[in-house]
């Protein structure tokens, strides 16, 4: 969009508006669907032979419809309070920032500088800037929102982990005594470790992306482009390396991926 002057501010308005939340929207059902998943194993392992797998899969079609609805319902405000803006050149790139303050004052956050770093000599055309102009509660309620959406799957799948590894435990010591009951949930603790390790690599995983998203103000990454880039991509890896995070951890997957 930058390298073509002839785009619409049309088509600018609507991906400033679409783009990131619909990201964020993909990301974030990913994350409660592994957290769906790890609370029906904890359910199973709780439920035994009176698990009901016909329920289970009812439950989880209805899940994977109403997940992305309530997440986009949470991060609506996105889309409400995005908005382009438009400067021209011949200025420097701070006479820009300058008009930002003016213009959004020092509430602005969420600053996507889609400017060139060539910008900080004179330019000439347009330039525009992706910005979300928060009120200080509108503010809280992202801070939050980000927070639920990424410790929110972190604890379900920690929890989950840690109820399957006691529980499996607990049964194990009553049926074979020559371990004692630590004996078993530290056996338990290595037999299923990948479940433990998994949210783990999920939640580092995601920290750039909140860290980002917590950043103050409008920030200039002109110069440390590629940082922050690199910390916006990593975000997303949970999701593109699935074979990674799941399963080298797991013995047992392992074991069926060489089969």
């Amino acid at each position: 969009t930058q390298t073509n002057a002839s785009v619409s501010l049309t088509v600018l308005r609507g991906g400033c508006r679409v783009i990131e939340p619909l990201l964020k929207l993909c990301l974030y059902w990913d994350g409660w669907i592994n957290a769906c998943v790890a609370v029906e194993r904890a359910i199973h392992v709780y439920r035994g032979v009176n698990f009901n797998k016909t329920n289970s899969k009812r439950i989880a079609r209805w899940l994977i419809g109403i997940l992305p609805c309530c997440i986009a319902a949470t991060i609506i405000h996105e889309l409400l309070y995005s908005t382009v803006f438009q400067y021209s050149g011949g200025g420097r790139k701070r006479e820009a920032e300058n008009q930002l303050d003016t213009v959004f004052g020092v509430s602005m956050v969420d600053a996507h500088d889609t400017v060139n770093s060539t910008t900080e000599a004179n330019t000439i055309g347009n330039h525009h800037w992706c910005v979300a102009n928060y009120s200080p509660t509108v503010q809280v309620y992202h801070t939050a929102i980000l927070f639920v959406h990424l410790l929110g799957p972190f604890v379900a799948n920690l929890l989950s982990a840690l109820f399957i590894i006691f529980a499996r435990a607990r049964r194990r010591s009553t049926a074979q005594t020559r371990l004692s009951y630590r004996g078993h949930i530290r056996e338990q603790l290595h037999e299923h470790r990948q479940l433990v390790i998994s949210p783990a690599i999920l939640l580092v995983l995601s920290l750039p992306r909140l860290i980002i998203a917590l950043l103050p103000g409008c920030i200039d990454v002109s110069g440390k482009s590629w940082l922050y880039l690199l910390g916006y991509f990593i975000s997303f890896t949970p999701s593109v390396l699935i074979f990674i995070v799941y399963v080298l951890p797991s013995e047992t997957y392992r074991k069926t991926f060489r089969e």
